[in-house]
């Protein structure tokens, strides 16, 4: 069993910056997929970066160059850290683990991050 806990979500002026953590809980190990989802009011939730167990990562297009993921194994804690936030930005954004080798999922309990002048 994993549990993930997020952190560090709030509301930020455009062109701001914040940064997300998730710290799990559990066996985290094999290949797997570790990441942030968001989901804004009225849409479907999208993906937002991952890094993978092998430390490939890919982001989606709409926060290339603005977003990074990290990830500190010792801790297994991954971060986002999300610069030059646009209104458009404005969601729950949820913390992910995917395990391959049985497709299961383990989400956060989601953290707003509001970007509001």
């Amino acid at each position: 069993q994993v549990q993930l806990v997020e952190s560090g979500g709030g509301s930020v002026q455009p062109g701001g910056s914040l940064r997300l953590s998730c710290a799990a809980s559990g066996s985290i190990f094999g290949a797997y997929a570790m990441g942030w989802y968001r989901q804004a009011p009225g849409k479907q939730r999208e993906l937002v970066a991952r890094i993978f167990s092998g430390g490939t990562t890919n982001y989606a297009d709409f926060v290339k160059g603005r977003f990074t993921i990290s990830r500190d194994n010792a801790n297994n804690t991954v971060y986002l850290q999300m610069n030059s936030l646009k209104p458009e930005d404005t969601a729950v954004y949820y913390c992910n683990v995917r395990f391959f080798l049985n497709n299961k999922d383990y989400w956060g309990q989601g953290t707003q991050v509001t970007v509001s002048s």
